[in-house]
C-alpha cells in the first residue's frame, strides 16, 4: 500500500530536508523516498522530465505562487515550506503554537473529573488537524500534535461513554497508535500502546488488552515508562482471569512504587484497588476479602475522582461477596452519586451489573442516573 504522501516527511532526515525551503532538494527527497523516477514525478505534477530534472539541478526555479502551491499539494507539504503563505496557512501555524497546551489541559481536566469538558477541548482540534492532514498540508509538529490529540480524546471519552459505545474511544486511540508507527519515539509509542490497550479493556476485548499492554510494557524507555503499564496490565490479566501474569504484574508493580514518582494512576490506592479487583477477577474471592479487609494506604499524590469512585465499587463488591450487605449497599450508594457527579456511566454499569437483589434499591437509582446521563449525552 502507497504511504500518504504527507506521512513521508515525519523523519528527521526529510525535516532537515524541508527546513533548507529548497524546492530542488525537497522534489529530489520525495523521490527517494517514493522510490519514484522523475518521469513518474513528472507525471504526477504534470511536469515534463527534463523540467523535474532542472528543478532538482537548481537550473529551473519555480517562483509563482500557483505553481508552488500545486507542488506542495502534489508531494504533500505545507505550502509555507516553499515560501507559499496565506490567512489561513497563517492561522494554522498559531493553532499548532496552543495545540498542545490544549492537549495537556484536557488531560488535566479529565484527570480532575471533567472528561466531558476534555472531549470538548479536543474535538475540534483533532477534527482540524485531520482535515488539514487530508489536503496534504501538515509536517511532522502537526501529525505528532494530531497523534497525541487523538489520545486524548479517546482516553476521554472512555471516560464519558457507556459501556456499548465505548468501542468508540478504543476507535481514536487505535489511531492514534497508527500515527505514532511513523515516529522513531518509544516513549510516544508505549504510551499510545499502553492508553489504548485500556480503552479495549474497557470495551471488553481483554485478549487484545493484554497484547498491547504487554508490548508497551516491553518497548518503554525507562522504569517510570514501565511503571505506568503495569497498573493497566494488571486490570486487564485479572478481567481476563490469567492469574500467573496478573500476581507476577502487580508483583512488579508494587516493587517498583519506590522507584518511581507517584501519579494519578502509579500509587499505592490505586494498585490497592486494582489488586482487590484482579483476585475477584481470578477466581480469589477469599483473598480479595482478606486484602479489601486491611487498611488501605495512605494516599501520596492526588488521586483523580474517577478512582475514588472505582475504590468504592470494587471495595462494594466485596462487602457483597462476603456477606456485608448493609457494608456493600452503603460504599455503592456513595459510588453511585460519584459516578453520576462526574460523569462516569461505565461505573455505573458496573453497580448494575452486579444484578443482585442484595443491593435492588442502589441498582435502581444507578439506573436512573444512567438514564439522566445518557439523555445529557443525547442533548
Amino acid at each position: 500500500m502507497t504511504r500518504h504522501a504527507a506521512w513521508l516527511w515525519t523523519t528527521p532526515e526529510a525535516q532537515a530536508v524541508l527546513a533548507t525551503r529548497e524546492l530542488g532538494p525537497i522534489l529530489r527527497a520525495y523521490r527517494r523516498m517514493r522510490s519514484e523516477s522523475q518521469t513518474a514525478t513528472g507525471i504526477l505534477l504534470g511536469y515534463d522530465k527534463t523540467y523535474v530534472s532542472a528543478i532538482e539541478l537548481g537550473k529551473r526555479r519555480v517562483t509563482d505562487v500557483a505553481s508552488l502551491r500545486h507542488i506542495a499539494e502534489r508531494i504533500g507539504v505545507p505550502p509555507h515550506v516553499l515560501g507559499v503563505t496565506d490567512i489561513a496557512d497563517t492561522d494554522f501555524r498559531a493553532m499548532l503554537q496552543f495545540g498542545q497546551s490544549t492537549v495537556r489541559l484536557a488531560e488535566l481536566a479529565r484527570q480532575a473529573g471533567h472528561a466531558s469538558e476534555a472531549v470538548a477541548e479536543l474535538w475540534p482540534l483533532v477534527a482540524r488537524l485531520e482535515a488539514r492532514a487530508r489536503d496534504g498540508y501538515t509536517e511532522r509538529e502537526a501529525l505528532r500534535l494530531l497523534a497525541n490529540a487523538r489520545l486524548g480524546l479517546g482516553t476521554a471519552l472512555g471516560n464519558v461513554l457507556p459501556e456499548e459505545r465505548l468501542a468508540t474511544a478504543a476507535h481514536w486511540t487505535a489511531k492514534s497508535l497508527n500515527a505514532v508507527t511513523h515516529f522513531d519515539d518509544p516513549a510516544l509509542t508505549t504510551t499510545a500502546l499502553r492508553m489504548h490497550g485500556n480503552e479495549l479493556r474497557k470495551a471488553g476485548l481483554l485478549g487484545a488488552a493484554v497484547n498491547r499492554l504487554v508490548r508497551a510494557a516491553s518497548l518503554a524507555p525507562d522504569r517510570s515508562g514501565r511503571a505506568a503499564v503495569l497498573p493497566l496490565l494488571a486490570r486487564a490479566a485479572g478481567a481476563l482471569g490469567n492469574a500467573p501474569l496478573f500476581d507476577h504484574t502487580v508483583q512488579e508493580a508494587r516493587a517498583m512504587l519506590d522507584e518511581v514518582e507517584h501519579t494519578s494512576l502509579v500509587n499505592p490506592i490505586a494498585l490497592h484497588e486494582i489488586q482487590i479487583r484482579g483476585l475477584l477477577g481470578t477466581g480469589r474471592a477469599r483473598q480479595a476479602i482478606q486484602q479489601s479487609e486491611e487498611q488501605a494506604p495512605a494516599p501520596t499524590t492526588a488521586v483523580a475522582p474517577q478512582w475514588h469512585v472505582i475504590q468504592l465499587i470494587t471495595t462494594g463488591k466485596v462487602r457483597l461477596v462476603s456477606g456485608d450487605v448493609p457494608g456493600a449497599q452503603d460504599l455503592l450508594a456513595r459510588a453511585v452519586t460519584a459516578a453520576h457527579a462526574h460523569r462516569l456511566p461505565h461505573q455505573l454499569q458496573r453497580i448494575i451489573r452486579m444484578n443482585s437483589p442484595d443491593i435492588a434499591g442502589v441498582m435502581e437509582e444507578a439506573e436512573q442516573r444512567l438514564s439522566r446521563l445518557r439523555n445529557q449525552m443525547a442533548a
